[in-house]
């Protein structure tokens, strides 16, 4: 099967949204012969979103400690790392339809032996992320016959952004940086062109990086960069590697920024970065919390 047909994305969203939690959605099962597969986290999720259970899905121990949720019913069957499939594993599910993405095209030629492939990108250079991870919920809507349940996601998470930016309305126009800690000289820093960073303006705060970034991201950044945006409210991705927080606890350079020492920063839970409309929920609720509480509240630590 070749990529999803261009779908008319104002057409499609201009339809009436269904009311519906985005946890806990009815598991209302699609069609009976369709057993989808994916090998892309972004489209597992916004498929467990939608409370469609896919047969297969790639690295699901890794997926539970990074996407965290939605939660993966145990029937999924693992079929090993994204960048090196278990084709037999995959198989042996009897997929009729695999999910995949442009960051997977080289092994499509091998996944089109086992079933058709659909190519549903949510990162694409120069595409907001926010939109494409909806376009892909009601391409995934129109080729399950769930359509309802696309629109309830989109409504959902937009739903709940809107909550935590009504929450947050004291602090409307903050400069926040979000990064990952690389290791303790290092990091990395998601700009306006990430989810995150789409997010960020949808709760009505601002990206204090303003520079180019590549596939949504800047990496690596030497930790003396922090330097120049005394005044952001720190947003630090988990995990943090286990030397990094031990070396900062102690580093001059660390505990010198203006950011540190005011404790305006907030260690969250892990994101997944490259996610799609659960991970943008899943981000506003962590980032309000964190912005609401003050700041770090474990005394300044990283751990």
């Amino acid at each position: 099967m070749s990529a999803a047909p261009h779908l008319n994305r104002r057409a499609l969203l201009a339809a009436g949204v269904a009311a519906l939690a985005l946890r806990g959605a009815p598991a209302r099962a699609q069609a009976p012969d369709l057993r989808l597969a994916t090998v892309d986290w972004a489209l597992l999720e916004t498929l467990l979103g939608m409370g469609i259970s896919p047969v297969a899905a790639a690295e699901l121990v890794l997926f539970r400690e990074v996407a965290v949720e939605p939660p993966v019913p145990a029937s999924v069957v693992d079929i090993g790392l994204r960048g090196a499939v278990n084709f037999e594993a995959l198989r042996l599910t009897r997929p009729s339809l695999i999910l995949s993405s442009n960051f997977y095209g080289w092994m499509e030629p091998k996944l089109r032996l086992i079933a058709p492939v659909e190519t549903l990108s949510i990162y694409r250079t120069g595409r907001p992320p926010y939109g494409e991870a909806e376009a892909a919920a009601m391409a995934i809507g129109a080729l399950t016959g769930r359509e309802d349940a696309a629109r309830a996601l989109i409504d959902a998470v937009a739903g709940q952004i809107d909550a935590c930016r009504q929450r947050l309305a004291a602090q409307a126009g903050r400069p926040l940086l979000v990064l990952n800690l690389g290791d303790s000289r290092h990091f990395r820093v998601f700009g306006a062109d990430s989810l995150f960073g789409e997010v960020i303006a949808r709760l009505g705060l601002a990206n204090a990086w303003g520079e180019r970034t590549f596939y949504a991201a800047s990496a690596p950044l030497g930790l003396e960069a922090l330097a120049r945006f005394p005044e952001a409210f720190l947003v630090i991705l988990r995990p943090v590697p286990p030397d990094a927080a031990r070396v900062l606890a102690t580093s001059a350079l660390w505990n010198a920024l203006p950011n540190i020492r005011a404790r305006r920063f907030a260690v969250l839970d892990s994101v997944d970065p490259f996610g799609g409309l659960p991970t943008a929920a899943r981000f506003a609720r962590l980032l309000t919390a964190a912005l609401l509480e003050g700041g770090s509240g474990n005394g300044g630590g990283l751990g």
